[in-house]
């Protein structure tokens, strides 16, 4: 149930499928606000919106806009996001800062987990989730902690190749997160299918991991299902091939001072400069993809009973 003193706003579409008990799929918008230039952004959160349309589930983009946290985004409240300057970043830490001075917010993994629960949605799309930093092991992302504590079945492409990931898996088993691999035995690397980590557990169809879900919850587990979906093998870059990109970026970066908040985003760019162009072109199909997993196994949970053909 919701706190009466939410502050949520949800858009008709949501709103509806919550009365009707339909499925819905939350996306973040980070992406949005701080991932790709205008009209980029724009194209892309529209496409994510129409590939979870397309498999018979709600889109439920969440954002802060307005002094209030809306759950689904009309047209033009996604313009409006997409261009918006000055947006920052709402994790756990400042919805309050941001909501009581009614600033423009883009939210991340964390975030988003927080309010899709909080709003009754357990299926929620995204690209890859926050973990441990290289040479940093004190520098852990909140994603992680928020996985450990919000009852919802994440799909994600891996985290993030920048990572230290094999901390980041062994971060996750401490904080109770069961990690599905989806139709893989091997943890992905976000623009590579494969790490050489391999997972204890596979689910090959989104009927199975809706079933994994409820039994999950049922005992009471109050940790997320984090479902890595690796890339298709048509884009995917080889795992070798990025590590490669990403010491040349750790190195330019350390020779010219960047650090903190700013290090991912420069290695990113960085990344995708080397590779000239491939991994943003990576980046923008395990969305997509992730998106049409996520509405999958949100219709699943809705109609245990529904066959599918994959």
């Amino acid at each position: 149930m919701i706190p009466s003193n939410f502050p949520l706003s949800f858009s008709d579409p949501v709103a509806r499928a919550r009365v009707d008990h339909r499925p819905v799929v939350a996306l973040e918008s980070t992406v949005i606000t701080h991932g790709l230039p205008y009209p980029d952004n724009l194209n892309l959160a529209r496409d994510l919106e129409n590939e979870i349309a397309g498999e018979q589930a709600t889109p439920a983009t969440i954002a802060l806009l307005d002094g209030k946290i809306q759950v689904g985004l009309t047209s033009s409240q996604l313009e409006r996001l997409a261009t918006a300057e000055g947006a920052i970043k709402v994790s756990r830490r400042n919805f309050g800062l941001a909501l009581a001075r009614g600033l423009v917010g883009g939210t991340t993994v964390a975030g988003t987990m927080h309010v899709a629960h909080q709003a009754g949605i357990q299926v929620f799309a995204t690209g890859g989730i926050g973990g441990v930093h290289r040479n940093a092991p004190f520098d852990v992302s909140n994603d992680l902690m928020e996985l450990g504590r919000t009852p919802m079945v994440v799909v994600c492409a891996g985290a993030k190749s920048i990572l230290d990931l094999p901390a980041t898996l062994e971060v996750l088993e401490t904080q109770g997160v069961l990690v599905l691999g989806y139709q893989t035995d091997e943890f992905p690397a976000f623009f590579s299918r494969t790490s050489g980590l391999a997972l204890s557990a596979r689910s090959d169809n989104p009927e199975d991991i809706a079933a994994i879900a409820r039994a999950h919850w049922q005992v009471g587990v109050d940790s997320a299902i984090l479902v890595v979906n690796p890339l298709a093998e048509e884009v995917a870059l080889d795992y070798g091939e990025v590590e490669s990109y990403i010491r040349t970026a750790l190195q330019d970066a350390e020779e010219q001072g960047v650090h903190g908040s700013s290090m991912t985003p420069y290695l990113l760019a960085r990344i995708n400069e080397l590779s000239g162009g491939r991994t943003l072109q990576a980046n923008l199909a395990l969305l997509r993809s992730n998106a049409r997993l996520a509405a999958r196994i949100a219709v699943a949970l809705v109609l245990p009973g529904l066959n599918r053909t994959m």
